[in-house]
């Protein structure tokens, strides 16, 4: 029963975690900056791993997306490539989880049951990991960039999609080690198999007691004179 209530929170776990991550892939504030004026915001600098924008203080927002892939910084491919693999990772993953899980009815046997959940929690530890590290390298170049003197381009600041896209990549590696634990967990308490030898052991005390009570009629011997 903890076992299956692990498999749940860590099933649940997981699959907020990959939401997370999913959402973080086309959400627009990877990195910030700003001008400010004498009163207000004159213009809002944002980008993320597709295009980038600039609002002014009116709320018009004018963008451009990055023209060619190849022509695109090496940090910013990676950083695509590593979140693309972490959504994917986690489709396959979450599926292999419910299949794995003790309180579904498909999957074959329990041992199949908690390899598949351990297999489940390696590709969610991967996913995590995926993302951790876009996430990471992205914000990486931004603080480069931010405490770099001879840097005299615009610079900006660590924007909202990562601090989600780090909380996505935690909970999918700890929902991932809670099923990679299962397996662990059930090995130690296999399931035994008990054989029911009730009629066996009933008709062998019954042969055995019918043998022990000796015979007391003794035979009767008829002459022939007991027919006249």
């Amino acid at each position: 029963m903890a076992s299956t209530s692990a498999e749940i929170v860590a099933f649940l776990l997981t699959i907020s975690g990959w939401v997370l991550v999913s959402s973080t892939l086309p959400t627009d504030y990877w990195k910030v900056s700003s001008i400010d004026g004498t009163v207000i915001t004159t213009a809002t600098f944002w980008a993320n791993l597709w295009k980038t924008c600039v609002t002014d203080s009116t709320g018009v927002s004018n963008c451009k997306d990055f023209p060619s892939m190849l022509a695109l910084d090496g940090y910013i491919q990676a950083c695509r490539g590593l979140m693309i693999s972490a959504v994917c990772l986690g489709f396959f993953g979450s599926i292999f989880g419910l299949i794995g899980m003790k309180c579904t009815k498909i999957g074959g046997s329990d041992q199949n049951k908690a390899r598949i959940a351990c297999l489940a929690g390696l590709i969610f530890i991967l996913c995590g990991l995926c993302s951790m590290t876009s996430c990471s390298l992205y914000a990486h170049r931004i603080t480069s960039e931010f405490f770099d003197p001879s840097f005299v381009a615009q610079k900006y600041e660590l924007g909202a999609a990562l601090f989600i896209g780090w909380a996505g990549a935690s909970l999918c590696i700890i929902g991932g080690s809670i099923f990679c634990f299962s397996i662990a967990e059930n090995s130690k308490s296999p399931r035994r198999a008990y054989a029911y030898n009730g009629a066996a052991s009933v008709m062998s005390s019954r042969t055995k007691i019918h043998n022990s009570v000796p015979d007391k009629t003794s035979p009767k011997h008829f002459d022939k004179n007991a027919y006249v």
